[in-house]
């Protein structure tokens, strides 16, 4: 078995026709064809059930050794990138997406903890809505997506990262803004600032004010979590973010922020990764660090908000010139 033989099919796989699958991999399709003849006497069994007169469907042979050549072919590309950026002194990338405020509010945590142990590594990060995010993910233009939102897909998996509360947040002279906790009903004909359209976040607040027979208005929508601050502390409507988001406005004075009983609070975040993918070095020990810094999260993340505004030390410093951290193709969530 060669790896050019798995190449040719897994593209025979992905692409559905001998055709198109040797215009991937630039060869002939008789190079394919015997490529793929010589795979089955290998296996001693056929990989694709050529019963069905259009698209050729594997079988459960075929379904194993597609799993398995997925993974050699991305191991190996993995390799290659980690040997020719060691010869060229490069170090090592990690690629990364998730939202602006994930951005702003966890990654510094993650990455201050990552970092201490992997200095050579250089930190690409996407920002986005979830869509966004894991279609770069689906693409392998990043490692690695953090996000909220993760539908039911297939070519994903996940793992719990933290989970966060989903507050209320009005401007202080808002006539809710003493009260701690609030029901649906009294956000009536109240203006919402609301996060994208496609967002579930934002689906669940509306549900929620439509099941309470609520009426509302929609102020400004596909705004970002800190244009709703921005926009809530200018009194121009109320909306609904993370708590984690607003700890130090609240602790200013400048944003009051409310539970509401009737609404679900809780705001979860996920590590997604591609099935099957084999993940670069980097990547790998991202998700270590993640596993290691764990339940602590959420209090690490507290003590660094309240660090932000704190001169650095020398030694403080001295560790932010040796993280490296890029920012690519910056979209705002």
């Amino acid at each position: 078995m060669e790896f050019q033989q798995l190449e040719m099919f897994a593209a025979l796989v992905e692409e559905g026709s001998v055709s198109r699958a040797a215009n991937r991999v630039c060869r002939t399709a008789p190079a394919v064809s015997i490529a793929l003849r010589k795979l089955e006497e290998e296996m001693g069994t056929s990989l694709f059930d050529r019963s069905a007169r259009t698209n050729e469907r594997l079988t459960a042979a075929g379904k194993v050794l597609y799993s398995y050549a997925t993974r050699i072919l991305e191991m190996r590309k993995a390799a290659t990138i980690s040997v020719k950026d060691l010869l060229l002194d490069r170090g090592e990338t990690l690629r990364l997406g998730t939202h602006e405020s994930v951005s702003l509010y966890v990654f510094p945590s993650l990455l201050s903890h990552f970092h201490k142990a992997h200095t050579n590594v250089t930190t690409e990060l996407i920002c986005g809505p979830s869509e966004f995010v894991l279609t770069a993910l689906r693409a392998g233009t990043i490692d690695l997506a953090i996000v909220a939102d993760v539908p039911d897909d297939p070519v994903f998996e996940r793992q719990f990262l933290m989970q966060d509360e989903l507050v209320l947040i009005t401007n202080p002279r808002h006539r809710l803004a003493s009260a701690k906790s609030i029901r649906v009903r009294d956000l009536a004909n109240e203006f919402l600032l609301l996060q994208g359209i496609k967002s579930k976040l934002r689906d669940r607040i509306v549900q929620a004010l439509k099941q309470n027979a609520t009426p509302f208005r929609i102020a400004a929508e596909n705004v970002a979590i800190e244009g709703i601050k921005k926009m809530v502390a200018d009194d121009l409507g109320i909306g609904f973010v993370p708590r984690m988001c607003i700890r130090n406005e609240v602790a200013r004075g400048c944003l009051a922020a409310l539970t509401v009983e009737d609404i679900r609070d809780q705001w979860s975040l996920w590590i997604v990764r591609r099935k099957n993918q084999q993940l670069p070095f980097a990547a790998q020990h991202f998700l270590e660090s993640c596993h290691a810094i764990g339940e602590s999260l959420e209090r690490v993340m507290v003590e660094s908000t309240t660090e932000q505004n704190e001169i650095e030390s020398p030694t403080q410093a001295d560790q932010r010139k040796r993280f490296r951290f890029e920012l690519q193709k910056p979209i705002h969530c």
